[in-house]
């Protein structure tokens, strides 16, 4: 008789059988429908010959849907679809244990967690409180065959939120979980920046003049000359008269070919 949906236990042993009929006498192989190579008995193969498909100590990597093929020279050829299902009680994987946050930043949890049949999925906290999605909460989960990603999104992070999460599956061959630690790291450092007027050099020239230098101890005789020149910073003065009207703006004084009297 030909086997049809199959449910075993992770670990035992699985015979699934092909009967075809025909003349000439069909020949008939085992593969599995999406191609993929797959362990039987400590060999990894594409395909089995023969009527019957043994596995020893069947494990969730063999599940899937199988397919028995049978031909004889005469088309068409006959396939029968058989899909192997394995039970087993949930595992649970944590990417990082660990996590960091801020105050006021969204935080990210995750656990990873493979079960059949399909496990029940929730977050509690440190308490043990079961954490409902909500405002303040965001549970999601995502479904690939026998795995499942759960994650946990802990919005606006305040002081009362670092502490310890616990991520649990269970279904009914058994019960797993694993503990998530958040704790604070400083927020990043804002730099604010103040207008301070910084001097630039004279923007406008005014004028040049000579001038000497007399000694009021000596008859006031003339014993050096010397040049001036007079220059104006232009955004200095537009900026200060802005703020009070007493100022003018500002004088810049140079000395130059300087001579010696004889």
């Amino acid at each position: 008789m030909t086997s049809t949906d199959m449910v075993v236990r992770e670990s035992t042993n699985v015979t699934m059988v092909c009967r075809a009929t025909g003349y000439p006498e069909p020949y008939v192989m085992w593969r599995r429908e999406d191609g993929q190579e797959f362990n039987c008995n400590g060999d990894t193969v594409n395909v089995v010959d023969g009527e019957n498909l043994t596995i020893s100590k069947v494990s969730r990597l063999h599940m899937g849907a199988y397919l028995c093929i049978a031909s004889n020279g005469v088309p068409p050829s006959i396939s029968k679809r058989v899909v192997l299902m394995v039970q087993f009680p949930p595992m649970l994987s944590i990417p990082n244990q660990l996590e960091a946050a801020y105050i006021g930043q969204d935080v990210t949890l995750e656990c990873h967690t493979e079960a059949y049949p399909s496990s029940i999925n929730y977050w509690t906290t440190d308490r043990g409180d079961m954490i409902i999605s909500g405002n303040k909460y965001i549970t999601s989960l995502s479904d690939d065959s026998y795995t499942r990603k759960m994650k946990l999104t802990i919005r606006r992070v305040s002081s009362r939120d670092f502490s310890s999460y616990r991520c649990v599956a269970k279904n009914s061959l058994g019960e797993t979980d694993g503990l998530i630690r958040l704790d604070e790291i400083p927020a990043p450092s804002t730099t604010s920046t103040t207008d301070n007027y910084v001097p630039t050099y004279p923007q406008k020239k005014k004028g040049k003049h000579k001038n000497r230098w007399r000694d009021s101890s000596a008859e006031n005789r003339v014993i050096g000359d010397y040049e001036v020149e007079e220059w104006k910073d232009v955004d200095y003065e537009s900026t200060q008269s802005s703020r009070s009207p007493s100022i003018r703006g500002a004088l810049f004084i140079i000395l130059g070919g300087l001579t010696i009297a004889s």
